[in-house]
């Protein structure tokens, strides 16, 4: 299958035999056509995990993480390099959370081209997001302008791409999610002395953010509950269930490991009790 029409056809034909679809690496925009189309269409959940498990585990890293630093969420400042499926996907979530909404916060999105803001002329949809949801004083310029005093630096990009020198114009006490794998847009040894909270997408480091986290659980929930769609609501739910699961979050530790025990559980718990709360369930 070579176009997202393929991809959509294919799966609305497989789709009475499902309980429900998990889409894998599918870039963007086609990332984006696919799983509309297929929400549009079907009546089970479908879920794209590169969007959508990534959110929920960096939702729930950011909050212990920003109760490492003593900062409410609503008042974080966020940069987001990387406005691909995963990037927006990661804003969407930390928006309906109200990252970055009390007035003093913000979401600030960069792509290969600079901040997104509202000069950008031939945005696509996604990307205008950014720019109507955030970056509430209009920056300009590119990674590094948009990291100046800012209190989180999510990277859903590409290796090598940050300088340590940039985050070093971060706020005091800044969190550093370097998320490009297997190379982290920065590598976590050479962070400067203001960033107190750092992860990776790498096992090798703290603080993994990893998507299996998520999407075992979601699936387990939905599926016990017959679930007929998986609403941003839901998705809350799993990011702040599997927070929980760290009672007393230390910079190394702001999220569990991708193998211990009972963290789908908790997930799936948090899961079919928001999709029975929403009604979204088979009667």
């Amino acid at each position: 299958m070579s176009s997202p029409e393929e991809i959509i056809e294919t799966v609305i034909r497989l789709a009475p035999t499902f309980g429900g679809i998990n889409l894998e690496d599918i870039a963007a925009p086609g990332a984006f056509q696919v799983e509309e189309a297929l929400k549009e269409a079907l009546d089970i959940p479908v879920f794209h995990d590169d969007q959508h498990g990534t959110a929920i585990v960096a939702l729930a890293a950011l909050i212990n993480a920003a109760r490492v630093v003593g900062k409410r969420v609503e008042e974080l400042r966020v940069v987001i390099v990387g406005t691909g499926a995963a990037g927006v996907a990661v804003a969407e979530l930390l928006h309906d959370a109200r990252v970055g909404q009390d007035g003093t916060g913000d979401i600030i999105g960069v792509d290969s081209n600079g901040i997104l803001h509202r000069d950008r002329e031939n945005l696509t949809p996604t990307k205008q997001w950014f720019v109507e949801h955030g970056n509430c004083d209009d920056r300009h310029g590119g990674v590094r302008e948009a990291l100046q005093d800012a209190d989180v630096l999510l990277g859903l990009s590409g290796p090598g791409i940050i300088q340590p020198e940039w985050l070093a114009e971060m706020a005091d006490d800044a969190i550093v999610f370097a998320m490009a794998n297997p190379t982290p847009e920065v590598m976590p040894e050479l962070m400067p002395a203001n960033v107190s909270v750092i992860a990776t997408g790498r096992s090798d480091y703290p603080n993994q953010i990893n998507n299996v986290l998520a999407f075992p659980g979601v699936f387990r929930g939905l599926l016990d509950v017959q679930a007929t769609r998986c609403t941003i609501e839901i998705k809350r739910a799993a990011a702040d269930a599997l927070a929980s699961l760290v009672t007393d979050p230390v910079a190394e530790r702001v999220i569990p490991g991708a193998f211990e025990p009972g963290v789908a559980d908790v997930v799936a718990d948090a899961v079919r009790a928001m999709a029975l709360e929403q009604g979204f369930v088979r009667s």
